[in-house]
């Protein structure tokens, strides 16, 4: 079956009645009699809307949703819409499978840093600590989304997105991520997205630098003397 595009599609017909899918607009709905008509984008033939031809049946319908549809001639010429959807629903549908799709990568990519910086710290090229700090800084991270999770719900004061921006720089990346996919919490805000993956490229940055000489030194002979 074809994708929703623009504003109509002709797609494959499996009944060989000449179904088309379209997109339009709700008009005349009856709410009582559970009936009304359906006015196709950018102009067309007008079909009638019936409540028990909504594919799921989510809501029931007003005057003015956009709908996504097949279109039936009858017998008698007359056009009635079948496979209904909400517009909306789609949409909503089609974001919610890209979001997911992304977590898989995310939880895939995630893993591997996990294992990369254990297996670092565990063959002596970083410093116990440098695990630790990524497992507090997470940790932070976590609760800190799940805080701002409660206030959006409750209606309280917010944390900054910049704040969080920031524990995912010092090394809370990991639990942020957890956190975005545990909680749906800036699950799937693209904006908010794209500044937290630019601060993961931007970490791991860092911790590869900290991999050559100079970021060796550092460590050496700035960081673990003041941790001692």
């Amino acid at each position: 079956m074809a994708e929703p595009f623009n504003n109509r599609l002709v797609v494959s017909d499996q009944n060989s009645r000449g179904n088309m899918k379209l997109q339009g607009k709700v008009l005349n709905w009856n709410d009582d009699k559970g009936f009304g008509f359906v006015e196709p984008n950018g102009g067309g033939d007008r079909a009638f809307v019936h409540i028990k031809a909504f594919n799921p049946r989510s809501r029931r319908p007003v005057n003015g949703d956009m709908i996504i549809y097949d279109l039936v001639r009858e017998n008698n010429n007359r056009f009635k819409a079948e496979n209904i959807k909400f517009a909306h629903d789609i949409k909503r549908s089609n974001k919610r499978r890209e979001a997911e799709k992304s977590n898989l990568f995310g939880s895939v990519f995630t893993l591997l840093f996990c294992i990369g910086l254990l297996v670092s710290v565990f063959t002596g090229k970083l410093p116990f600590i440098i695990a630790g700090l990524y497992f507090v800084m997470s940790f932070i991270a976590f609760v800190a989304y799940a805080i701002d999770k409660a206030a959006a719900q409750n209606g309280r004061w917010r944390t900054r997105e910049r704040t969080l921006h920031i524990f995912s720089l010092a090394g809370g990346w990991p639990g942020a991520f957890f956190a975005q996919s545990k909680l749906r919490h800036k699950f799937s805000k693209e904006e908010f997205k794209i500044v937290y993956w630019i601060t993961v490229l931007l970490n791991l940055g860092g911790l590869y630098w900290l991999h050559t000489d100079k970021g060796i030194s550092f460590l050496s002979n700035v960081i673990l003397p003041l941790i001692k």
